[in-house]
This record gives structure tokens, C-alpha cells and sequence, in this order.
């Protein structure tokens, strides 16, 4: 068993698994999530609960972070009982969750007035890749402590990119969340295409997966849309969320980004007709039923 203490809190369809990787892997995990069932499974596996994050903080060296938006990941962090009430000087909190960039760097500040580190490490590859150990892992912060995490970050992904300092793994995922959200409604569109013209959605699918149009949300989520098998890898209410961060970010530097704004009014959508808890590949659903056209 390894002598470093480690602390997660936030232990959702994502968090959950990723401390158990953790625990599995002989470390010693400390744990908290606000609603304490969900705290069975991981200490089940061996992880010690605790009554809220400062507790967490005390017993750890390296703390993260698994949590739903900017003001949850502040509150765990700053509020009442906070991470910052409990860490001892030169622990690292390491915030896997996807939030602002501008928040992120804040709060990367605040720590640091208090002897302590962040990074920012938000991840891709749905709840599958938090079980396999097999996340894509952006990483924000200083090189040397990421160094220090890295080996931490090899339990839980396998493409681990340090990115540059604070901020810039949250940049880098809003990047990621502009490229997919985009992809969803561009294949979602070639499949009704191909279906309202008499022609085999799934064959034109199998056409495209050997050339240039191939992608992973084509594989995945253009399967996914044939079969009507909706349930979520990543939910749509949380891929709205990301854009959002997307579009205030934008509103931040003073860009456009249209086709992100067009992507995020079908999430806003999808999400307004009670559909937020599908994954955001249901997208496709709004645009068959607006034209009328089923792909199965």
C-alpha cells in the first residue's frame, strides 16, 4: 500500500469509479459526497467516508475534486467545511471536474495564498473510460506538480496531457465539448439525410467510417442513433452545462463561435423537452421528430 493519502470528493456515475481505481491500486482514500449513500460503493471497496470535505483535506496529501459545475467545485472547495479549512500547507487539490477557466484560475490563486497547489484535470471518455482506467486527462497547473500527480493520473486515464498553467485544461475541454457537440448534430443531420433519401443509414455509416468523415462520435453516437439506444454515457443536462461554460468563455474573450451557439441551442432544447437525464447523442430524437423522419 502506498504511503500517500489521497481524498476524493464527489463521487457521482464519474467520481465513483475513479476513487475505486484509486483504492484498487493500494491507496489509501479518504472520501465525501454529499449525499452519503453514495459513499457505499467506495467504501465498500476500502475508502474511508467522511463527514464533509475539510475532513477530507485534513487526512490527505493530494485531494480531488468530482463534482457538477463552478459554484459546486467553489463550494467544496471555499464554503462552509471547504477543502480550505481543512488542508495543511503544500497539499495538492487536483479539480477533475468541468467548470470556468477564469473560476478555475481564482480559485488557483486562493489556494496558493494558502501554501496549497491546484490543478485543473477535467477528463473525457463517459462513465465507461472512468471504470476502465481509461480517461483522456487534460491537465492545468505547474509542471512540477503535475509530475507529482502523474502517477496518480496514470491509475485513472490513459492520455494524460499536461496543457499548460491553471485554466488550461478547462480551456482544453471547452475545446473538446465545441468539437463533439458540433459532431453529434453534424452526423445526426448525414444520418437523416441518408434516411429520408430511401438509402440505409447504417450502410452509409459503415461507408464513412472508412474515410475522412470517421470520427468517434460517429462510431459511438452514429451507432447509438441507429439503434435508438439513448442511455446516457454522458448526460445532455451536463453537456448544456459545458456549453454554457463554452459561451460565457467566448463572451469572456469577445470571440463567436456560432456553430458552438447553434450546438447549444439543440442541448437547450433537448434538455426542455425532459430529456436532459439521455445522453446528449438524443439530440438526433429532436431531429427526426422535427422532420419527421425515424431512423428506426
Amino acid at each position: 500500500m502506498s504511503d500517500i493519502k489521497l481524498g476524493f470528493v464527489g463521487l457521482g456515475i464519474m467520481g465513483r469509479p475513479m476513487a475505486i481505481n484509486l483504492l484498487k491500486a493500494g491507496y489509501r482514500v479518504w472520501i465525501h459526497a454529499r449525499r452519503a449513500e453514495s459513499m457505499t460503493a467506495v467504501a465498500d471497496a476500502g475508502g474511508t467516508p467522511c463527514d464533509s470535505p475539510a475532513a477530507v483535506a485534513a487526512q490527505a496529501e493530494i485531494i480531488f475534486t468530482m463534482v457538477s459545475d463552478t459554484g459546486d467545485v467553489e463550494h467544496v472547495i471555499t464554503g462552509d467545511n471547504g477543502i480550505l479549512e481543512g488542508a495543511h500547507p503544500n497539499s495538492i487539490v487536483v479539480d477533475m471536474s468541468t467548470i470556468s477557466p477564469s473560476a478555475t484560475r481564482a480559485l488557483a490563486a486562493r489556494l496558493a495564498a494558502r501554501d496549497l497547489h491546484m490543478l485543473d484535470a477535467p477528463v473525457s471518455g463517459g462513465d465507461k473510460g472512468a471504470r476502465d482506467g481509461t480517461l483522456s486527462i487534460m491537465v492545468g497547473g505547474k509542471a512540477d506538480i503535475f509530475e507529482r500527480v502523474r502517477p496518480l493520473f496514470e491509475i485513472m486515464g490513459k492520455n494524460i496531457v499536461h496543457i499548460g498553467d491553471h485554466g488550461a485544461g478547462q480551456v482544453t475541454k471547452a475545446c473538446n465539448q465545441v468539437a463533439i457537440a458540433q459532431t453529434i448534430v453534424a452526423v445526426g443531420e448525414a444520418l437523416l439525410l441518408a434516411k429520408a433519401s430511401g438509402v440505409d443509414p447504417a450502410r452509409v455509416r459503415q461507408a464513412l467510417l472508412g474515410g475522412f468523415a470517421n470520427s468517434r462520435v460517429l462510431e459511438v453516437h452514429g451507432q447509438r442513433m441507429l439503434d435508438g439506444d439513448y442511455e446516457p454515457g454522458f448526460k445532455a443536462n451536463l453537456h448544456k452545462k459545458d456549453m454554457r461554460i463554452v459561451l460565457e468563455t467566448a463572451n469572456e474573450l469577445g470571440i463567436a463561435l456560432p456553430g458552438a451557439a447553434v450546438a447549444t441551442q439543440w442541448l437547450n432544447a433537448l434538455v426542455g423537452t425532459g430529456n436532459g437525464e439521455l445522453d446528449s447523442a438524443a439530440l438526433s430524437l429532436l431531429q427526426q421528430q422535427m422532420c419527421d423522419v425515424k431512423l428506426h
